[in-house]
């Protein structure tokens, strides 16, 4: 009215209150995807409790202690609840904790996150892409085993929880809680919690902002970190199957929340399921950025004026092709250099290799030369030693025959006088 125009009422209804029945009709249609990460030790019972949040036996393989190396187990399912259809992807750590060396246990599961950014990413900066019916891999919820232990947190789980924080929704939860008093429990979810603020670690929280779930959500957070049992074995208590685990001491009921925090958890799940998405999203939009801003993508230049996305490429790619030509020149120049410092080496080698050749044939001529005057030196010896020897022989034979003539005549004269002595 202050400006003149008048305010005309709709005349009839117009339509677009039907929106959000269209959405959720085509939701429904299409499906929702979760995908929940379980952190753990061998044995600590993150496919009980699986089977036990969606009432749903997960068959799965034992798993051993002697892996060398942390590895990941992907398994998706498809669970059906009323009209709904839900495509769960369930992520489990096998061999996390086991190794002697723990230090690096936590790099495999950050890589393995990273790695689901990364296609979700590729799949978005495709040229034809469709996203609406890619499945969604990224990680929406990560639950945190912690061993009952009653003291305090490890090493490990500290440095594995604080190189997650900033890139999924953390849930601790304490695996097998059956297995200590409840006094102990409440006293070590107390220094739980104190040991991750004291370090710094960020774990989800319940949001508080919507009214319906507020109160519901704020109550539950006092609960952090969950305290779970899984099972699905039945047991008949009074007129009713229930699931449980029966001890000889007594019997834990999975579904009594003054037994364990299985359905609080289960709840929380289900009435946070969107918010732990859109956080999700939140986490992969600063892998995103943080990726674009790697490969030189920005939205304002120096100036802050508006930078084309394609002005941004073709600068890369310029920037990129000179970058190629001049590493290609220095390779070039590198194998001209190494080539001709290769034939200068032979050249050298050939000519150090010729001269001592000549050098030792010129001695062993020499040498040769050597031994043969010396072999004539001895010759003449050795021949006139033979000279000697033969006029020695013959002077020796000459005086050997005189000696026998002589000793001949003598025996003769002996005989005689012999005759003579006899006759006389």
């Amino acid at each position: 009215q202050n400006d003149g125009c008048r305010t005309l009422p709709l005349s009839m209804h117009v339509g677009f209150d039907s929106l959000p029945d269209q959405l959720l009709k085509k939701s429904i249609k299409q499906g929702f995807c979760f995908n929940i990460l379980c952190i753990g030790e061998t044995g600590i019972g993150k496919s009980a409790l699986m089977s036990s949040l969606f009432n749903t036996n997960f068959e799965d393989s034992p798993s051993t202690h002697f892996l060398p190396s942390v590895r990941l187990r992907a398994q998706n399912y498809e669970i059906q609840e009323s009209n709904v259809l839900l495509k769960l992807t369930f992520v489990k750590t096998v061999g996390f904790g086991d190794q002697v060396n723990k230090a690096d246990s936590y790099l495999p599961i950050v890589d393995y996150i990273d790695a689901q950014f990364e296609a979700y990413l590729e799949e978005e900066l495709k040229v034809i892409r469709s996203l609406f019916s890619y499945h969604d891999t990224r990680i929406h919820v990560c639950l945190y085993f912690i061993s009952p232990t009653g003291r305090s947190l490890k090493n490990i789980d500290l440095l594995t929880m604080r190189s997650l924080d900033s890139k999924v929704n953390i849930i601790p939860v304490i695996g097998k809680a059956d297995s200590i008093s409840k006094t102990e429990l409440q006293e070590f979810k107390k220094k739980i919690m104190t040991e991750l603020v004291s370090n710094g670690i960020q774990i989800y929280q319940f949001p508080t902002d919507d009214e319906t779930i507020s109160e519901m959500n704020a109550i539950t957070n006092g609960h952090l970190p969950f305290a779970v049992v899984g099972s699905m074995e039945k047991v008949k208590i009074g007129n009713k199957m229930v699931r449980a685990r029966q001890y000889p001491w007594g019997i834990v009921k999975v579904e009594n929340e003054s037994h364990c925090d299985t359905i609080k958890l289960r709840r929380m799940l289900c009435t946070n399921m969107e918010d732990l998405r859109e956080k999700t999203c939140a986490y992969y939009e600063l892998y995103r950025r943080c990726r674009l801003e790697k490969l030189g993508c920005k939205d304002v230049g120096p100036e802050n004026e508006p930078v084309s996305l394609q002005e941004v490429f073709e600068a890369k790619r310029l920037e990129f092709f000179l970058e190629m030509e001049r590493k290609e020149e220095e390779i070039k120049q590198r194998f001209v250099q190494r080539v001709n410092e290769k034939a200068a080496m032979l050249e050298e080698a050939e000519q150090q290799a010729s001269m001592p050749v000549l050098t030792k044939f010129e001695h062993l001529m020499l040498m040769h030369q050597e031994e043969e005057l010396k072999l004539e030196e001895k010759k003449k010896l050795l021949e006139d030693e033979i000279v000697q020897f033969t006029e020695k022989k013959a002077i020796t034979e000459l005086i050997q025959s005189q000696m026998s003539v002589s000793t001949h005549v003598v025996s003769l004269k002996t005989q005689e006088l012999q005759k003579v002595s006899a006759g006389a």
